[in-house]
């Protein structure tokens, strides 16, 4: 038995990069051109792959190093006729040359080759931007059937698996958490009822683990005072019939949000082609609306929120949420929203954690308003104050505008806005 050396290779930009994984440990049996780690620079991240067979003996680098061309990745363990193929081959195709700067220029362009190969004969080809891709949504890029040339697997293929996934109730998740095998049952503790999950919930779950493993959630909680806006709110009266108008304080919450959303554009974006540094900003304004419903928890989309008026807003929430819960709406009208709103005002409890409707980069949770002694001008007094806790993409927002962004959601729920929101 030898031991053999696997540094990096001339792969071209790649000089002084970062590595990002480290996909084999010691111990582990490896064949060639399986991926051993993946490095990653500004414009993008490749796998480096084994050149021979082997067990890895010792592995000398740690995600987060940086490396270079002819750094050390780690040494294998070779049998004899391994070893012996490895010489033979090398030998024969030195023959084809004399110098042995060629040679050495033969075996870099292979080692190059080597990173656009199936890692093996069973595995689906793919670029290492794609299977990260893939990791990253936790499929097994294996999977799927590739529709590029010679069925090669492009991100669009990602997609449209989970998208099928998704639309087979039959399937299972394809996120989820490793279950943890017990050698009891319930039933061995007590009487218990087996039941199916609401179609909805299960539905709801590939997208909530999506986000929740896919997006770095931050949560900033504030409180608003809204007691001129509700002392307005309240006073509202129809003009014809002189009934006082039910319009919920959720309508006005979605057009302070739409005033907001105009000064802070980057909470109105989507990461669709993180890997290259691109988001998408959008011009429109559509606003998600949480809603309760015995089938499970659905967003509608309350769309172009900021050519509506509040009691116009306030109509269409009803409409909507009745057509949720009665399973009349359409399934488009679950997609393309900007922010959301999931509020509990309805039941109670003041902050919670709220999880980000993916491909969405904040949401907005909403509590139960109290009113609470407030110290102003020097003496205490009797204030509504609204709980608000905002949930943020850490990857597009950072801790200060999202600060910002929840002050000035503050000042459209306050005193200083709340009757011009109402026009």
């Amino acid at each position: 038995m030898s031991d053999n050396e696997i540094k990096v290779p001339n792969i071209g930009e790649f000089k002084d990069v970062e590595v990002i994984e480290v996909l084999v440990s010691n111990g582990q049996s490896v064949s060639k051109n399986d991926p051993l780690i993946t490095i990653e620079s500004d414009k993008s991240s490749v796998e480096i792959p084994a050149s021979f067979d082997g067990k890895v003996k010792s592995v000398k680098i740690k995600v987060g190093d940086r490396v270079s061309e002819g750094d050390l990745i780690l040494t294998v363990e070779q049998s004899g006729e391994e070893e012996k193929s490895i010489k033979q081959k090398t030998i024969k195709e030195a023959e084809l040359v004399s110098n042995q700067d060629q040679v050495e220029e033969i075996v870099k362009i292979k080692q190059t080759q080597n990173l656009i190969k199936k890692d093996n004969l069973e595995a689906s080809s793919a670029s290492p931007k794609v299977r990260k891709f893939a990791r990253e949504l936790g499929v097994n890029i294996n999977e799927i059937v590739g529709s590029e040339r010679q069925g090669r697997v492009v991100e669009d293929d990602v997609k449209n698996f989970i998208s099928s996934k998704i639309n087979k109730t039959s399937d299972k998740t394809e996120v989820q958490s490793k279950k943890i095998v017990s050698e009891f049952s319930h039933s061995d503790f007590g009487e218990v009822e087996v039941k199916d999950m609401p179609r909805v919930k299960r539905l709801a779950s590939t997208y909530l683990v999506n986000s929740w493993t896919t997006i770095p959630h931050v949560t900033n909680h504030d409180e608003a005072d809204i007691t001129e806006m509700e002392d307005f709110r309240t006073s509202l009266t129809d003009m014809y019939t002189g009934e006082r108008k039910k319009i919920t304080p959720l309508a006005f919450i979605v057009k302070a949000l739409v005033v907001s959303l105009k000064k802070f554009p980057s909470f109105n974006s989507s990461i669709d082609d993180i890997e290259n540094g691109k988001i998408t900003v959008k011009k429109y304004f559509h606003i998600g609306i949480a809603v309760d419903t015995p089938h499970g928890l659905m967003v509608p989309k309350i769309r172009n929120a900021d050519n509506k008026s509040i009691s116009y807003i306030g109509n269409e929430l009803k409409t909507v949420s009745d057509q949720c819960r009665n399973l009349k709406i359409d399934k488009k009208e679950f997609f393309g929203g900007s922010m959301t709103i999931t509020s509990l005002g309805g039941i109670g409890g003041s902050f919670f954690t709220p999880i980000i409707n993916y491909p969405e980069v904040a949401i907005l949770g909403v509590g139960k308003a109290q009113k609470k002694q407030i110290f102003i001008n020097g003496k205490f007094e009797t204030r509504t104050m609204l709980p608000l806790s905002l949930s943020y993409d850490h990857r597009i927002i950072d801790g200060a505008e999202a600060a910002r962004f929840n002050n000035d959601l503050k000042e459209n729920l306050g005193k200083n806005f709340a009757y011009k929101l109402a026009i």
